[in-house]
């Protein structure tokens, strides 16, 4: 037998880096070196080495080091994956961008707009995209039901929905003066608010108004914790959109939207972990998902393999494939509404996201063909006028 000749490839796999070596950033590694194959996993850095050491071990990476400097700096990587804590995510991605990285960063991209501001303009500035980790817009389902909103499936957004019930067990939260207050917003809803965003294209919010509490570990409320929370949110184009998140589901971890429209309805989401269901003497019943890992594990593959396509496409001059990843605008317009959720959790009223921050939409609004957008486009005065 004669072997046929093939070409050779002349590409060459994206070289990353990975900052964080915590709960995230080890499955992201995991993804890197298992699931994606145009990419390759040369680095990882954290401060608390023995972590970078024992997820280096698992996966064979040669090169560890507590400094992130190590490997934003390092010539041989071509990329970041940040997922350290999220009070320094903005300093890195200001950091990796003036080293001419591209950077993928967990969310949120800030504690503050005008952190993320300063990232976003030292990436503009460099060149370097930026993708943030918004892993819904990910799933096949929530990828679907945007494409039927883009379709004209549902016409004008009217009521929107989306929730995020976190796995629990009856013992509750364990160790909840662990948790710094905000995390419900900062980091649980702002998912929620992403998806909203963008299950709603082409409008801004412009008014939030925020309820929690902290139901499931009353006797850690003195120390801020909140796991409890309903979010109300306004938009540009008149619909009316909540959001909420418990931190101790007993059946399972939950995620879920819904958009309702002049047209019909979309959802998508749910705790099953698969459509098998028995029906028995003791009831009916289904598997649940207990973590987001497993809920969403492709969509953690997919979003990267989509920042790895983002990378060779910049490296070889040209434009990446399929749909925008979610970016610097989806990032700080998720981030003002977690910021006005605190503001108006605080001071028990409504807030204009515009005392955090003007917003512009991340994207044009849907134009389905023999249909006309007929949202009405209300400004936060107007809106308060209305509710006044």
């Amino acid at each position: 037998m004669t072997y046929v000749q093939q070409p050779a490839g002349s590409s060459r796999p994206v070289r990353l880096g990975l900052i964080g070596a915590g709960w995230i950033g080890a499955f992201h590694a995991g993804s890197v070196a298992r699931r994606i194959p145009d990419a390759r996993l040369d680095a990882i850095a954290d401060p608390a080495l023995p972590a970078a050491e024992a997820l280096a071990g698992r996966l064979g990476v040669a090169r560890i080091t507590a400094d992130p400097a190590d490997v934003i700096d390092d010539p041989e990587i071509d990329a970041v994956l940040v997922a350290s804590p999220a009070r320094f995510h903005s300093g890195l991605i200001a950091a990796a961008a003036r080293a001419g990285k591209d950077v993928f960063c967990e969310k949120p991209g800030g504690r503050t707009v005008e952190e993320l501001d300063g990232a976003l303009a030292a990436a503009g500035a460099a060149g370097v995209n930026v993708q943030f980790g918004f892993n819904r817009r990910f799933a096949a389902d929530f990828a679907a039901a945007r494409k039927l909103i883009d379709d004209g499936a549902v016409g004008t957004p009217q009521l929107l929905r989306s929730l995020t019930r976190d796995p629990g067990t009856a013992a509750g939260i364990a160790s909840p003066e662990r948790i710094a207050p905000g995390t419900i917003f900062l980091e649980t809803l702002i998912h929620d608010f992403d998806t909203l965003n963008w299950l709603n294209p082409g409008a801004v919010p412009v008014k939030v108004h925020a309820v929690a509490d902290a139901l499931v570990a009353p006797e850690a409320k003195a120390g801020g914790l909140l796991d409890t929370a309903v979010v109300t949110v306004t938009y540009s184009n008149g619909a009316i959109a909540v959001a909420e998140a418990n931190f101790n589901a007993l059946y399972g971890y939950d995620v879920r939207g819904e958009v309702f429209g002049s047209a019909g309805m979309v959802s998508a989401g749910g705790p099953q972990a698969s459509s098998a269901v028995s029906y028995t003497a003791a009831g009916i019943a289904s598997d649940t998902v207990r973590l987001n890992i497993d809920l969403f594990h492709d969509a953690y593959t997919a979003e990267l393999a989509r920042f790895v396509e983002g990378v060779a496409a910049r490296r070889a001059g040209r434009m990446p494939e399929g749909p925008a990843a979610p970016g610097g605008t989806d990032a700080r317009n998720a981030l003002a509404v977690a910021l006005a959720a605190i503001r108006s959790h605080e001071t028990g009223v409504p807030m204009d996201v515009s005392a955090v921050a003007h917003l512009h939409p991340a994207e044009p609004g849907p134009q389905p063909a023999g249909q006309r957008f007929a949202g009405r486009q209300l400004t936060g005065q107007q809106l308060a006028g209305q509710s006044a």
